[in-house]
């Protein structure tokens, strides 16, 4: 992303933090409003539904104390306990006694007029048949609600069920979990009751808000007007608008901070990092006598979301310092599997060279990685080279555990850049190394009156000594390839032969080589490199 747009996308991350704070702490406090009020409903649910189970506790009781029936049905001991269990039972407005579905008689005495058992609603789980809505046949008062066990019923009053001291313009309604009203407070919409008992969870309308409780079989449904709402509001948002201004300064510091953090080039490369901005090109490396490409130098690029490149030189040593090549040479070894797996498993003489750095020399971290990159692959160990730098040696002993490792596993170690850093002869001695790699700075000397041209024949001669491959690299000029042939340098790199190149492309330059060194018929031209343009024209 440019800078242009990051400051354009700060602005607006910027209102976005003025904004979105308040108008989220206006939310918060509506919705703690809401909670807070359904709460409250809540709880008058919650003892509408105690209030039921007392009620009906005390109808169970009555009725099972009736039943089964000891004495003279309808006689003057008979009605008298029924006359008993009324009085002494707040929830019980009246007892009867039926035989064959007929009214004999009640806890007020024998049944003057005919009447028959009301119709049944339902049956409770402990087998209560219970009628909604009766009218007394005795008494001839206000509905009733009557439960019928054995030969006896028992009459109660609808609003026992919500029986529950409510603050003016609470409505409450108890109903059984099918569906069944028991009784209501107040007077609440008969049909809205209805549809909330279907489904019975805190709410809020156009008009009411709304809460339900469960228990024993039983939901308790309180609504109040939504005008409720504004006093507990106004409390809400007086507590909770600070917090959201508090919050909105703090967003927007922390936005100034991350984007002067964004804008760093430490900053960049973090965040490159973690959107996987790395991708790998792949230099040919070329048996000098030959001229056949035995395995190519994995070379990282970091590749900007708008197509553009970052040189290596630019932010390499950042990320050596930062600790982010760690992360980065882990995505060169996954691109290096994802690109090269079918070809190195084809051919088994090809390998690939990846950079270690000094931290990956230092902890071995790498070779895990490595190891678990190749797991069911189908490339050998001996495919994959590790190279690194001098810088990499400096920690002695580290170093030399984790080439032993490296060796030890299948891996051919090289040092790359060699000359460059504090490499000595007695220093490389120590290491367990299987090549060298001159660097170009030295190959560039190569024919020239140069103070250090002198240097290069030296360097080759120490590795002979020291019976390490040599790989030069940076060679541009038939020249220098000739030098090192008379010099017997087995292997090298450069654009004299290929510039780096994406995997496709040297999966085709390697396919053109290989076939040209076994003299078939080449039908196409190898593919052109690619250039990366900025980079300068070395073999990194």
């Amino acid at each position: 992303m440019s800078r242009s747009r990051i400051i354009v996308v700060t602005g607006l991350a910027t209102i976005l933090c003025a904004t979105l704070p308040l108008a989220s702490m206006l939310y918060f406090s509506w919705k703690r409003a809401v909670s807070e009020e359904q709460a409250r409903l809540a709880v008058y649910a919650q003892r509408a539904i105690l209030r039921s189970n007392i009620s009906l506790d005390e109808i169970r009781s009555a009725l099972h104390a009736l039943e089964p029936l000891t004495m003279q049905p309808c006689s003057e001991q008979h009605i008298a306990r029924m006359r008993q269990l009324t009085v002494n039972t707040r929830s019980i407005e009246e007892v009867g006694y039926f035989e064959q579905g007929v009214l004999k008689c009640t806890s007020w005495g024998h049944a003057e007029k005919y009447a028959t058992q009301t119709p049944i609603d339902f049956v409770t789980a402990d087998g209560m048949q219970v009628s909604l809505r009766m009218m007394p046949a005795v008494t001839q008062g206000n509905t009733m609600v009557a439960f019928h066990y054995g030969s006896h019923n028992v009459l109660t009053v609808p609003s026992r069920f919500a029986d529950v001291i409510v603050e003016p313009g609470i409505q409450l309604a108890t109903a059984t979990d099918q569906g069944y009203v028991l009784g209501d407070l107040n007077g609440p919409d008969p049909l809205l009751i209805r549809d909330i008992i279907a489904n019975p969870v805190n709410s809020i309308d156009d008009d009411n808000l709304i809460a339900t409780a469960r228990g024993s079989g039983l939901i308790a449904v309180a609504l109040e007007p939504r005008s409720f709402l504004f006093q507990r509001l106004h409390r809400q948002q007086l507590m909770l608008l600070p917090v959201g201004l508090l919050i909105a300064a703090l967003m927007i510091a922390v936005v100034i901070w991350a984007v002067r953090r964004r804008l760093s080039p430490l900053g960049e490369l973090s965040l490159a990092v973690k959107k996987r901005e790395f991708i790998v090109y792949y230099q040919p490396i070329i048996e000098l006598e030959t001229g056949l490409c035995i395995g190519a130098e994995a070379l990282v690029r970091w590749q900007r979301p708008d197509g553009s490149m970052v040189r290596p030189d630019l932010f390499i040593p950042l990320a050596e310092e930062s600790g982010l090549i760690l992360p980065i040479t882990d995505q060169v070894i996954a691109h290096v599997v994802a690109d090269l797996r079918a070809t190195l498993a084809a051919e088994r003489h090809l390998h690939i060279a990846i950079n270690l750095s000094a931290d990956d020399i230092k902890t071995g971290r790498a070779l895990t990685s490595v190891q678990a990159a190749l797991k069911h692959t189908g490339i050998e160990p001996q495919q994959i080279w590790l190279e690194a730098t001098e810088r990499g040696f400096m920690d002695v002993d580290p170093a030399r555990i984790t080439l032993t490792k490296a060796r030890a596993l299948g891996h051919a170690v090289a040092i790359d850049d060699f000359g460059t850093g504090y490499s000595s002869l007695s220093y490389l001695q120590s290491l367990p190394l299987d090549s060298l790699k001159i660097d170009k700075s030295f190959i560039d000397t190569i024919g020239t009156d140069s103070a250090t041209s002198s240097v290069t024949p030296h360097i080759i001669g120490m590795a002979k000594t020291l019976k390490l491959k040599i790989v030069a690299e940076g060679v541009e000029t038939q020249e220098q390839a000739d030098y090192l042939s008379r010099h017997e340098v087995e292997f090298v790199q450069g654009w004299l032969y290929a510039k780096a190149m994406p995997a496709a492309e040297f999966i085709a330059y390697y396919r053109h080589n290989l076939a040209r060194h076994r003299g078939e018929t080449i039908t196409t031209e190898p593919p052109v490199p690619v250039s990366l343009g900025d980079d300068p024209p070395t073999s990194g």
